[in-house]
């Protein structure tokens, strides 16, 4: 297995249009562990595509203020410049593959 690999302990992706988030747990040597956010994002070339990433490090003494900040970040943006704005809507929206088709499963 790749050292690499071995580090991964937890990966979640996030698929939004375009772009696709990396929520990944890593260890380090010492077996202590941090959060790796990446951001990827899809661009046409050619007969394919590109992506650009960005990579984001997060470290257990930060988990806490982060969370709040994001948090505080996000209820202000809702609550406060879009307060008629539905989010809900946004969690409802299918799952699209890579040509943005709607992806369905039996």
């Amino acid at each position: 297995m790749d050292e690499r690999e071995k580090e991964k302990i937890y990966s979640k992706r996030v698929r939004a249009g375009k772009r696709t988030y990396f929520f990944d747990v890593k260890s380090t040597r010492g077996n202590d562990f941090y959060l790796t956010i990446t951001e990827s994002r899809r661009h046409p070339q050619g007969d394919g595509f590109t992506y650009e990433k960005h990579k984001m490090f997060l470290y257990k003494e930060d988990f806490d203020k982060f969370v709040e900040a994001l948090q505080e970040a996000v209820d202000y943006v809702k609550t406060d410049l879009m307060p008629d704005v539905d989010f809900s809507q946004f969690a409802q929206r299918p799952e699209l593959d890579e040509f943005g088709t709607e992806l369905k499963w039996d």
